[in-house]
């Protein structure tokens, strides 16, 4: 299992005491793929970092208040590009994936975990 290491004084993640914070499970879970990445050397974490900032800078620039809850909506997409820019994943996989959560999501009750065929 990978470890979770702690970013505070590389990335501008929400932490507390006991460390990363997540408001919903799809958040640890982007934040885990992100460390498995890193871990297996697709990128840095200055190279994150830089995506991470340019995506947060035009979300901003398109509106995005900078609240605080909108943080691991940029992290998934620094994810889904920087997974696209090293070619690990096509933007047609990419698409369809997003494509059958979508339709997972819309098909699933209220409060019930969403469920993906893999």
């Amino acid at each position: 299992m990978t470890s979770i290491p702690d970013l505070r004084g590389q990335l501008a993640i929400p932490v507390d005491d006991t460390g990363p914070t997540f408001a919903a499970p799809w958040q640890a879970q982007a934040f885990v793929m992100a460390v498995t990445l890193h871990d297996a050397g697709c990128f840095t974490w200055p190279e994150w970092a830089d995506r991470l900032a340019g995506e947060i800078e035009r979300a901003q620039r398109a509106g995005d208040p900078d609240l605080g809850d909108t943080y691991y909506d940029h992290w998934l997409r620094t994810l889904e590009i920087i997974v696209s820019e090293k070619a690990l994943v096509t933007t047609e996989e990419l698409r369809g994936r997003r494509d059958e959560w979508e339709a997972a999501a819309a098909a699933t009750p209220h409060g019930e975990p969403i469920v993906l065929d893999t």
